[in-house]
């Protein structure tokens, strides 16, 4: 019985060993980003950078925004193992409230860590008389 236990458990150890997979990293060069002092007229964007550190391709399944005024664009096609790629933001304050404000981009891949959240923040500044 001692045998039959070891020898599955010495299987068992072995299977999940062969199974175990190559998994893709995200680091991103800065997760925050200032766009400083900007009117209301003026649309500002930014291009956050990344790099897969892992050992499996990298894949961005999806990066939403917090708000409509801030739209995501990022690299579709996967991302080999040293490559890197960008995810570029577009802010639009037009009609929002003048001063501080801070967005965030929710960033979803195959890879580790699997959420990753980026932040643009600034001060719009609205004419006078609006």
């Amino acid at each position: 019985m001692k045998k039959i236990m070891m020898v599955t458990m010495l299987l068992f150890a072995v299977i999940t060993g062969a199974f175990a997979q190559k998994q893709a990293q995200i680091a991103f060069d800065k997760t925050t980003w200032n766009f400083g002092t900007f009117a209301e007229s003026q649309i500002q964007t930014c291009t956050f950078t990344f790099k897969n550190t892992g050992d499996a391709p990298l894949i961005i399944n999806q990066a939403v925004a917090s708000c409509g005024c801030t739209v995501p664009t990022y690299t579709k096609k996967p991302i080999a193992p040293g490559e890197s790629g960008t995810l570029k933001v577009t802010y639009n304050g037009k009609g929002k409230f003048e001063g501080h404000f801070k967005k965030s981009i929710t960033v979803r891949t195959n890879g580790t860590p699997e959420v990753v959240r980026l932040y643009v923040e600034g001060d719009m500044t609205v004419p006078q008389g609006k």
